[in-house]
């Protein structure tokens, strides 16, 4: 559909967290949700290709949608709101667009979720960075009447209940089986490390559980974060800072599992400031992390990275099931999506991309045109 009549909005600084669904007025689409719709099924497994045309989910009475974001300060962050929004402009329904951003802050997340209740939003995307501590939050919008669908960071609860359904990819695949790359091509040998986020965020706690299975299977590998996921907060100056520890802590590293391509850089960049040799670096896919690889592999032969989809397209697929949620139409579409690995700088087939053309912080694996990530880091 046409984007005539969308008006993307950042919604202004939350309402004071003394604000609560349970004393708000009704949500704009009050009377127009429909309840839960007969035969839809949550936490279907599946992949990418099976996500459909959000016309079939628009309705065509006005709503209004939010994006709730913990955490807004990376380039995932940035490129996600975009696809977010981008998707939100095909129903000409949607007329207002709102974002907020809790700058990883779980009191400032509980209280944007509250304003966007009380200011009337029918649907709520949400990034839940502070875990279950957003549950009862949530749970009180629900019951408000919004249809709010978490992806990516799950606050916990009971989807098809708590909330319309979580959207991510298999988490927990997704580290083991970036682990187990890694660790082949470590030689079944050697320290590795997996690098997080935001400290206690439920993602990289499901990805570094991934990484732990993969290491016990492999008596030659000694996974040196026991204690958790190392902290980055997404932030490639704190990834070069950290990993600079790491690198003092630790007579060697052999091999990192990343939950951010993106933050990888600053890592890369600890190593060639302390003058030691890249290792094995899987991570997901980050235009400057590949450009990386081509610009330093021939002088570190052990430098080999692997990337499956930074998944930003996953927030497509929360929008439509809190769409259709709201219109009483029933979404078959996946919310667990296996990701398969799409780089290999081991196999001809999957070479990394580098797209010189773009900014370094591009995600080409996004669901935005070229074209479409010119535009946003202009």
């Amino acid at each position: 559909m046409s984007k005539k009549g969308v008006v993307a909005l950042v919604a202004a600084t939350a309402l004071a967290s003394a604000v609560s669904a349970c004393s708000t007025g009704a949500p704009s689409g009050d009377g127009g949700a429909k309840d839960t719709v007969e035969g839809q099924q949550v936490g279907v497994v599946g992949t990418q290709d099976q996500i459909e045309d959000i016309d079939r989910f628009c309705g065509d009475d006005e709503i209004t949608v939010a994006l709730a974001d913990g955490f807004g300060g990376n380039s995932w962050r940035k490129i996600t709101r975009a696809v977010f929004e981008a998707e939100a402009a095909r129903c000409d329904n949607i007329t207002k667009v709102l974002y907020t951003d809790a700058q990883g802050d779980t009191q400032k997340a509980i209280a944007d979720i509250n304003s966007l209740v009380a200011q009337g939003v029918d649907v709520i995307v949400t990034f839940v960075d502070g875990g279950e501590a957003l549950l009862p939050t949530i749970k009180k919008a629900t019951a408000a009447g919004v249809k709010v669908v978490p992806f990516v960071g799950s606050p916990g609860g009971e989807p098809g209940k708590d909330y319309v359904d979580f959207v991510s990819e298999d988490i927990t695949t997704y580290g083991e089986n970036l682990a187990r790359w890694t660790i082949e091509k470590m030689g079944g040998k050697g320290n590795l490390v997996m690098l997080g986020g935001l400290p206690g965020n439920s993602y990289s706690q499901g990805v570094y559980d991934g990484v732990v299975k993969a290491a016990q299977e492999s008596p030659g590998v000694t996974l040196l974060n026991t204690d958790g996921p190392v902290s980055t907060d997404w932030e490639p100056g704190k990834t070069q800072q950290v990993v600079a520890g790491l690198l003092t802590k630790y007579d060697a590293i052999d091999g990192i599992v990343a939950d951010y391509g993106g933050g990888s850089v600053g890592g890369i960049r600890a190593f060639l400031a302390a003058g030691q040799p890249l290792p094995v670096w899987s991570a997901n896919d980050s235009n400057e992390f590949a450009c990386l690889w081509y610009e330093h592999a021939e002088k570190n032969p052990t430098f080999q990275v692997a990337t499956e989809s930074s998944r930003n397209w996953v927030v497509k697929v929360a929008l439509h099931k809190g769409l259709a949620a709201h219109n009483g139409i029933r979404n078959d579409e996946p919310s667990t999506y296996n990701l398969d690995i799409i780089e290999d700088s081991t196999d001809a087939a999957k070479a990394p991309k580098c797209e010189e053309s773009l900014p370094p912080d591009a995600i080409l694996s996004s669901g935005l045109t070229v074209e479409e990530l010119q535009a946003l880091f202009d």
